[in-house]
């Protein structure tokens, strides 16, 4: 993973309170090489323990004792003393470090090696499964995200050459074999491809594109060979940016976070005064005082305050968080966004794009009995092809392909009302109402009282009926809402959009309250009215558009991440793959990470509150110290990574 973070300042690529580099990298290193220190002292311990409990004897004693149980510390105790080393000299001297060091010293200052080469060995042990399970974690989310090729085959002089894929410039053509990904964002030049885009969105279904449509990096060609014309620089590929966004997530901090970072600063100089009066202090107030055993129980004191199991497993539960949202096509900014979400009261969304698939499409044909309906569609189709306007590529979609037989004469297209011509000697009218009105065609019908969107036609001067035209509802939009109120989340729909149409898509939806008709500065409006009721509001849209409103709301999100870079800077959450049924996914992603981060919490407070007071009484050993630290930590590591296994379907 160094590659993926050498952008970053180095303090924050590490994970402990103060910058040290408590999960070291282990990318290049075999598991068997990582436990190699903690075997040789298991080895040389357990053979130690032998000798002194059950063969006893006589050569075992003395300096010879001593000599075994050092060279039994070194391999785990010296990492760990340089490291305490390091971190003083950087002005930091209350690490968790220095007091594994002091502890294990200690132990051996008055004489109780085994106990002190134990704890430093299940230490280090710890150590290794955590640096495992942060770089398990990184790894998981690099090779979802990182798809591009290293090398592309461009095609030059007719003949295709591979070349670097940073070195091609915008403009050239990539040739693309079927099971290739694509290594830089692009034009599809080829009639036809089906692509798995899972790397981008975390949908495993095929997407097919036809000419013109642009593809992305990490793409995977599924069938035939085909052509793209590149159209963004290497460096500035959709991917590339995910790939940015997702390394410095983690540099944006949850409050729990920032929290447990200020309270170890805090809180581990205070734990190692408190040790320091355990062993003075009842000099003054017990009157058999031995300074061996008060020291001993100081040395469990520190061994057991230990703060690494929430230095660790906390921004690893957030991290985790993150992974999961990028496996399922959700990308956080940064972890405070899971903890906002966790607490979203209301989602607001638009309409176009977000509900709704941002696609006319016609609905229905209501054609008078005495004209020919597949006749009269033919010409509508014919006559729609001379306009660029949405509907004319709705009613192409719907009747099909243009029949070149049919002869239109005197085309002409009227600016906001629609188009005119001639077939067969007689004229036809498409458009809205107010062209029937300006041609003086009398229609029976009342246009105010259909909410989808109106073509009228006319043929002859006579009324022959119209299509209506809207936008679908998404597939998954109804779950969407029943989610969200299953989670207690309000719903809002704010559109500048016909109000009857806003509404209709509500009611279809469930969704409770609905406004349409509004201007930018009227969503702001509406956004503040639910914030003045000290609630907090998620606003879903395009982040472009709505870049006021994404600004107001607690989170703003993006839908259309494949669609627009704007949406990517703007947004602290994007979806990528336009489906709305990750809003309720992101919610639930964030409940969960701050459920696990307390549950680890709760569980390195509770279990190292009790044997604190049982180390301080004499009751507890080094061996209830061991578990209390590395024990807990591993636990609440465990618990951690537990959500990157989590379905959120």
């Amino acid at each position: 993973m160094e590659e993926c973070c050498s952008s970053k300042p180095k303090k924050e690529q590490n994970h402990n309170h103060e910058g040290h580099d408590h999960a070291h990298d282990t990318g290049d290193k075999s598991i068997f090489r990582m436990f190699l220190p903690a075997i040789v002292s298991f080895v040389l311990l357990l053979v130690g323990v032998v000798l002194d409990n059950y063969l006893k004897t006589n050569w075992f004693n003395g300096w010879v004792r001593l000599v075994w149980y050092l060279i039994a510390y070194i391999p785990v105790g010296l990492p760990v003393l340089k490291d305490a080393y390091e971190s003083i000299t950087k002005g930091d001297v209350f690490s968790e470090f220095f007091l594994m060091g002091i502890a294990t010293v200690g132990a051996f200052a008055i004489g109780e090696y085994p106990e002190g080469v134990a704890v430093m060995l299940f230490y280090s042990v710890g150590e290794v499964f955590q640096a495992m399970a942060v770089t398990k974690a990184k790894n998981n989310i690099k090779s979802l995200l990182d798809q591009r090729p290293d090398e592309v085959t461009v095609i030059k002089g007719g003949k295709p050459v591979i070349v670097k894929a940073e070195f091609v410039k915008i403009g050239e053509i990539i040739q693309l074999k079927s099971g290739e990904k694509l290594g830089l964002d692009g034009e599809l030049l080829s009639e036809k491809a089906s692509f798995n885009t899972s790397a981008l969105t975390g949908e495993s279904k095929p997407d097919t594109k036809t000419k013109g449509e642009t593809i992305l990096a990490g793409m995977i060609n599924l069938n035939t060979l085909s052509e793209v014309k590149v159209t963004t620089a290497y460096e500035d590929s959709k991917l590339s940016k995910i790939l940015e966004l997702v390394q410095n997530a983690t540099s944006q901090k949850a409050p729990t976070e920032l929290f447990i970072r200020k309270f170890a600063k805090v809180y581990t100089p205070i734990v190692v005064f408190l040790a320091i009066g355990i062993t003075f202090l009842p000099y003054f107030f017990v009157e058999e005082y031995q300074f061996r055993d008060w020291l001993y129980r100081a040395l469990v004191f520190l061994v057991i305050s230990c703060p690494c199991a929430l230095v660790i497993s906390i921004p690893l539960g957030y991290f985790g968080g993150i992974g999961s949202g990028s496996r399922n096509g959700i990308l956080f900014k940064g972890s405070n966004f899971l903890d906002s979400l966790a607490n979203i009261q209301n989602v607001v969304m638009d309409k176009t794009g977000t509900m709704t698939e941002g696609v006319f499409k016609v609905q229905e044909v209501n054609f008078k009995s005495e004209f020919d309906k597949n006749e009269i569609l033919k010409w509508v189709n014919a006559l729609e092809s001379k306009s660029s306007h949405p509907v004319a590529t709705a009613i192409h979609d719907f009747v099909g392909e243009v029949d070149n037989n049919i002869q239109l004469d005197n085309v002409e297209e009227i600016a906001g009302h629609g188009l005119k011509a001639n077939i067969k000697g007689k004229e036809i009218l498409v458009g809205n109402f107010k062209l029937m009105d300006r041609f003086n065609i009398n229609c029976d019908i009342r246009p105010e009282n259909i909410v989808y969107t109106l073509i009228a036609v006319a043929y002859d001067q006579k009324f022959v009926g119209y299509l209506t035209i809207a936008d679908s509802i998404k597939a998954d939009a109804q779950s969407t809402i029943n989610k969200l109120k299953s989670l207690n989340v309000k719903t809002t729909m704010l559109s500048g959009d016909k109000a009857s149409v806003v509404q209709y898509v509500a009611d279809a939806l469930g969704i409770e309250n609905a406004y349409g008709d509004l201007l930018p500065e009227d969503k702001v409006n509406k956004v503040k009215d639910i914030k003045a009721k000290n609630q907090t509001v998620a606003f879903v849209g395009d982040g472009v558009n709505d870049a006021p409103v994404v600004a107001l709301s607690d989170v703003g999100i993006a839908m259309g991440g494949l669609g627009s870079d704007a949406t990517i800077e703007t947004a602290d959450v994007v979806i990528q793959d336009d489906m709305p049924s990750k809003i309720p996914m992101a919610i639930n992603i964030g409940k969960q990470t701050k459920k696990i981060v307390w549950q680890n919490i709760a569980l390195a407070f509770i279990v190292k509150a009790v044997v604190l007071i049982l180390g301080a009484g004499g009751l507890a050993t080094m061996w209830e110290a061991v578990f209390a630290d590395v024990g807990v930590a591993l636990l609440a590591i465990l618990n951690a990574v537990r959500i990157q296994k989590m379905k959120f379907n």
